[in-house]
Formats: C-alpha cells, structure tokens, sequence
C-alpha cells in the first residue's frame, strides 16, 4: 500500500466511496495507487478519480494520464492547495465539504401536515417526508458501508423550505441507520448543506475539491 492510501483520511473516504456507489448504483470502486476510481459511465460524469491525499505528484501524474471529458476529480483538500496544480482545462467547481457524525436513534417529531416514508430497495434506504397529497416535500436516502452510513442527495422542495424538514429527514436517517448497526455517518456536503449538517452535530472532515476536464482541454473536440 502507498503513502497516499496511508493517509489519514482514507478510511473515510472509503467508505464514503463504497457508499456512494451503493446510493447511485455505479460499479464498484477500482483501487488505484493513489486512491479510488469509478467508472460512472454517465454523460458529463463518464468517471471519478477520489484521492484522500492528493500531492502534486501525483495531481501531475493524474492530469497528464485523463484526457477524456467528463472525467471528475474529487481531491481531499482545499482548491487553493490544489486548484494551481490543475492543468488548463480542468474546471473546479463549488466547495465541498466531507463530514462525519456519531449516530443516535433520536429521531425527530414529524410537523403537522406531513408523514414519513422510509423504504429500503437494492440496498439505498430512502427518507421522504409527504403531504397529504402525496408530494415529495424533502428526502434523503443512504447506504450502509459496514458500520457506516453515507448519507445522499438531501434535499428540500423549495416550496417547503424553513419549517425543519431537513433536520426531520437528517435525524430520522440517522435512527434508521443506527437501528442497523452503523455507528458513524459521512456525507459530502455544499456550503449551504455545511451550514444545516453543523447544527445537527455534523463536523468537517477535510474539505473536498471537485473539478471535472472539460471539451475546452482539447480544443472543444
């Protein structure tokens, strides 16, 4: 094993990436030397290269190997340690931030007007809180990684923002999970996502940088 996969966040981010693969129903991570590849085979997300402990040798090694658009980085740091490391055509996207979380069955009270759903398929458990009329108000979902649980795609309708469903779906998530056995939650989050996943006793494990090569690193072909 090398240096890179040693670091200290790479159990994590396993985890992370074993989870994720779960929830999106994508292939199973490939190890590399240097982290983790997943071949998405998407449009705009043909696959994503995770590294726990990016260095500029190996961000060197990285950008002078990926020619295919629509090939991601995920990079466990800052964009300003790593953004002047990335050649031309590389775009970098928003902040994002990975953290952590024990787990606790403290579920949340569910407000009036709402009702909960909880169903498991093909190993994604799924969250929603409905109206009467059975619209999606917010939702959640996660997979399990062993005794983690990586929590995805939280989101709030926007007709339903400001009265706590978020934190109802969040808490109800962790019960959930933690009535299977995980112990530990991770995520990935935006800033606004941050701002929610820290009052609920969420912390900040490293901050993740995503760019993505675009059309415009050779020539627009």
């Amino acid at each position: 094993m090398t240096e890179v996969l040693k670091g200290a966040h790479f159990p994590t981010v396993r985890a992370w990436v074993e989870g994720w693969v779960i929830s999106r129903n994508a292939p199973r991570p490939v190890p590399e030397p240097w982290g983790l590849r997943v071949d998405v085979g998407l449009p705009g997300h043909v696959a994503r290269h995770i590294v726990a402990a990016p260095t500029p040798q190996t961000l060197r090694r990285l950008t002078a190997t990926l020619h295919t658009p629509g090939t991601w980085l995920k990079l466990c740091a800052p964009a300003e340690s790593v953004a002047p490391l990335l050649t031309p055509g590389w775009a970098v996207q928003d902040p994002e931030f990975m953290m952590t979380a024990p787990l606790t069955r403290d579920p949340a009270p569910i407000p009036d007007g709402y009702h909960l759903a909880v169903t498991t398929r093909a190993g994604v458990t799924a969250v929603r809180l409905l109206t009467g009329a059975g619209e999606v108000a917010a939702r959640g979902q996660f997979a399990l990684a062993r005794s983690t649980a990586v929590v995805d795609q939280v989101e709030t309708a926007a007709d339903h923002r400001r009265r706590g469903l978020g934190t109802v779906v969040m808490r109800t998530i962790a019960a959930t999970a933690a009535s299977r056995g995980a112990r530990t939650g991770v995520l990935v989050a935006t800033a606004q996502g941050q701002a929610l996943y820290s009052t609920l006793g969420w912390t900040l494990h490293t901050p993740v940088t995503a760019a993505v090569l675009t059309d415009r690193a050779h020539g627009g072909r």
